[in-house]
């Protein structure tokens, strides 16, 4: 079977949508598909990987990828193209996002001030290139013989239905995977947390609970939420004394000072971004991510591959994956932030940090989160579709 996977850059150190593309293709080569990812833009050295547009520019316009996506296949055949882009011409469309008008609607919601939500609402269409993608997609969607739509998540189907009303049989959910992280290096994992407990001034004799924050969107990830769901937590009684790990490339300035005003500096380190997210999960004990939007978040499924308990909303696609109050906890809204603090109490607890440890094992979520079932699934779907072409 030969597929083409379309994304828009071929830059693995873009992470997110980008990394998860290249982990698919890899995952595909290993189960015996010829897989080669069409990009706009990027470098790489890879057979594998085709850059189809100028190599040298950051973005390049829907239309003119376009253009060249159909000169390419024009003249290369393909059994399934697969693309995270909005073409009407793929087989099956994958969106990494999730929609855009939910993205839109939820990207809003995460800004406390009701004025600056509707300003954020009515203002979505000034972003020309979004504008261009979601016009994109709706007209994808309605499309009667259009691509088959990929969910990530039980989440983003809810998303198709609800905002352009696609049936059942155009939606095919596909939970999102990872590739599980290995050979972790514990010479590096104990340096960081010497430096942890170092700069927090804690030693190992007090058993803190390090709850980590992975994010570059530290706002739409629910940074603020934490951060007051942490006050909170620090005026109750728990077992073990709780602190957060907050991991990420996004300004720090305005987070730090909440942390001073709300006197819980103290309890909170952040670390900057990291190529080495294995040793920060090695040597924390939560994920917690209280996100406003995510199709399903790799930071979570990371963590539930390494056998870490999760903390996250009901608007993260990744709660698919894991059992409430069995490997984790999941509260509706990131805004209630009492409920986030029960959450995290739960787990200043050794018994129930034990416990829900066990019970990720037990389960064995390392491969229900892999992207190699992530491309089994896929690997049906395309079977699927190249049988009623067949039947056509």
């Amino acid at each position: 079977m030969k597929v083409a996977i379309i994304t828009e850059r071929a830059n693995i150190t873009l992470g997110g949508a980008e990394k998860s593309v290249f982990e698919l293709a890899a995952a595909m080569v290993l189960a015996g598909v010829d897989a080669k990812i069409l990009a706009a833009t990027g470098t790489t050295h890879s057979h594998r990987v085709k850059v189809l547009c100028d190599s040298t520019k950051k973005r390049v316009s829907l239309k003119t990828f376009e253009k060249a996506l159909k000169q390419h296949l024009s003249e290369n055949h393909y059994d399934i193209i697969h693309s995270t882009l909005p073409y009407t011409f793929a087989d099956i469309y994958q969106p990494r996002g999730g929609s855009y008008p939910e993205a839109t609607i939820r990207n809003a919601s995460s800004y406390k001030r009701t004025t600056v939500r509707f300003f954020k609402l009515f203002t979505s269409f000034a972003n020309i290139k979004r504008t261009i993608l979601a016009r994109a997609e709706k007209k994808l969607c309605r499309k009667q013989d259009g691509p088959i739509i990929a969910a990530l998540s039980e989440y983003v189907k809810t998303q198709f239905k609800k905002h352009y009303n696609l049936p059942d049989e155009r939606i095919r959910v596909i939970p999102n995977g990872i590739k599980p992280i290995r050979n972790i290096n514990k010479t590096r994992s104990d340096k960081l947390r010497s430096q942890i407990l170092a700069k927090l001034k804690i030693k190992e004799a007090h058993m803190p609970v390090f709850f980590v924050f992975a994010a570059n969107n530290f706002r739409l990830k629910g940074l603020v939420p934490l951060i007051q769901a942490m006050k909170i937590l620090t005026e109750k009684f728990t077992k073990r004394p709780p602190y957060l790990v907050i991991v990420g490339k996004g300004s720090a300035a305005d987070y730090r000072r909440l942390g001073r005003k709300l006197k819980i500096a103290n309890r909170i380190i952040f670390i900057g971004p990291t190529s080495h997210m294995q040793n920060v999960l090695d040597v924390t004990d939560v994920a917690v991510l209280p996100t406003y939007y995510d199709p399903s978040s790799r930071f979570i499924l990371e963590a539930l591959a390494v056998g870490k308990p999760a903390i996250t909303t009901k608007y993260n696609g990744a709660v698919d994956l894991f059992t409430a109050d069995r490997h984790g906890k999941i509260f509706d809204s990131p805004d209630d932030v009492d409920s986030l603090a029960e959450s995290m109490k739960y787990f200043c607890n050794t018994e129930n940090l034990a416990a829900a440890k066990k019970a990720i094992a037990d389960d064995n979520i390392e491969t229900k989160v892999s992207i190699k079932t992530h491309c089994r699934k896929l690997l049906d779907l395309y079977g699927t579709i190249i049988e009623n072409r067949k039947q056509e």
